[in-house]
């Protein structure tokens, strides 16, 4: 997997511009924040986020993939303002789970999600190395 940064763009803070990898990709449907029994703990973002982010970690195991081989995250928040004020937490989040920023992203502000009490749905794509 390689980051892709054009010439004279400046590196972007929290995810990359491009990814460039080769293998078995692997996708991710949007997680929510519910466990695997489907129960929300929460109704606070950054906790939501926490357990979105642990369930695409549990997917990619099921495929024999790691967080390092995502390349690819999609994220639909319902609260642009709560997302950016709860952006340290987010980011201590993603850092203990998935560890990595070279991964091209996407945040997106919706109406709803599907489930009333989601606030965040997060899609994946990994590529696990031939």
């Amino acid at each position: 997997m390689h980051a892709l940064l054009p010439a004279g763009w400046p590196r972007p803070k929290g995810y990359a511009n491009g990814v460039a990898a080769r293998g078995r990709t692997v996708f991710v449907a949007g997680m929510i924040g519910w466990d695997a029994q489907q129960q929300f703990h929460t109704d606070d973002l950054a906790g939501q986020v926490r357990q979105a982010l642990l369930n695409i970690v549990a997917v990619l195991e099921a495929a024999g993939a790691k967080p390092a081989h995502l390349t690819r995250m999609t994220w639909y928040v319902t609260d642009k303002r709560d997302y950016l004020a709860a952006g340290p937490a987010i980011g201590k989040a993603f850092r203990e789970l998935i560890g990595h920023y070279d991964i091209a992203m996407s945040a997106v502000q919706v109406g709803a999600l599907m489930e009333d009490r989601a606030k965040v749905e997060i899609e994946a794509t990994a590529v696990v190395p031939d």
